[in-house]
């Protein structure tokens, strides 16, 4: 039987996304799409879709696109009531969908946004946690400035002192450590404080310093992970295979200190947008692990259905419900219209 939905807060900053058209180059770009989307708050969008309570905090420009943002999130149910304005400006990010052999790109332009200059003491963290019991980050937020950065660690601490259950996508984004400091100056502070860790070798060695021989071995990194941050009871990793910009193969590993866990794998042959895909494995191991605690194998292919899924969706966000997931999971892949 479901647990009943528990308060989850996500903090980090909600851009605008304009994406090029028909998979066209930028060059060739004379229309481009409009959308609104980020890591944390596309992980707060799958979560509301299936059924939780999600607050999403950030720092967002007190102009009509700040509003926009909000509105966005309002439309799926999110609470956004401590979302404090200020600020100069809304972060954008452009994309150049790849197909077939040429990757996506995605350009940045993110410098001076709202978030990027939010300090210590301007979001109340007293009230924005009140009634809370999970709270989820990632390393993209800390990465875009140092000030971004006080703060992730103002809410990590504010989160670990009320006992709120703690995850983070390490999530690693080099094209956004630019304001003085690496990654392995940051992120262990922040991480110290987190139960549930998603990640792989990659951000392993370049936040931490952690490297083990075997790497086709999850269980080693895993258990390196929790050796330096033993607060951690879940450890997890996604793999994703790309054959093509168009064609990718999708599985993922949990390792809950006792035992590794593996899901599926999903072959992704016909991918419509893989950006979020991330994001919406991760809203679905936060719903997993809530909904079913004691079947980390069950949460664990519960997220990887739903970031499949997610890769058949246009935009950040992935827009499935519970029982969607769940079909997938029980086998009806068929796409076969429902009437």
């Amino acid at each position: 039987m479901n647990t009943p939905p528990t308060r989850i807060v996500t903090f980090g900053e909600i851009m605008l996304r304009l994406s090029t058209l028909r998979h066209q180059r930028f060059r060739q770009a004379r229309n481009m799409e409009v959308e609104y989307g980020g890591g944390e708050s596309n992980v707060a969008v799958s979560l509301a879709n299936y059924g939780q309570d999600v607050r999403f905090v950030s720092r967002l420009p007190d102009n009509d696109l700040g509003e926009c943002a909000i509105r966005s999130l309002r439309a799926t149910g999110i609470d956004t009531t401590y979302i404090v304005r200020g600020g100069k400006r809304l972060g954008l990010y452009f994309l150049e969908t790849g197909a077939v052999q040429r990757p996506s790109k995605v350009i940045y332009d993110r410098e001076d946004s709202s978030l990027a200059t939010v300090a210590p003491g301007q979001i109340d963290w007293d009230r924005a946690f009140d009634g809370a019991t999970w709270f989820h980050w990632s390393g993209i937020t800390p990465a875009v400035s140092a000030s971004a950065a006080a703060v992730c660690l103002e809410a990590c601490t504010a989160a670990a002192e009320r006992g709120i259950r703690i995850s983070v996508d390490l999530n690693h984004r080099s094209k956004l450590w630019q304001y003085g400091k690496s990654p392995a100056e940051v992120m262990p502070a922040l991480v110290e404080l987190c139960d549930v860790i998603v990640g792989g070798s990659y951000e392993a060695e370049r936040y931490f310093g952690i490297t083990v021989e075997d790497k086709t071995d999850f269980t080693l990194l895993a258990r390196a992970l929790r050796a330096r941050f033993p607060k951690a009871t879940e450890i997890v990793t996604t793999l994703r295979g790309s054959i093509s910009a168009s064609h990718n193969t999708y599985t993922a590993l949990l390792w809950d200190g006792g035992q590794l866990h593996s899901s599926p794998t999903y072959h992704l042959t016909h991918i419509v947008d893989r950006v979020g895909g991330g994001d919406s494995f991760m809203g679905g191991l936060i719903h997993g692990l809530l909904t079913w605690p004691d079947e980390p194998s069950y949460a664990l292919r519960f997220a990887v259905a739903a970031s499949a899924l997610k890769h058949t969706i246009p935009g950040d966000v992935n827009l499935v419900t519970e029982q969607e997931v769940i079909a997938l999971m029980e086998g009806d892949g068929s796409g076969r219209v429902q009437r």
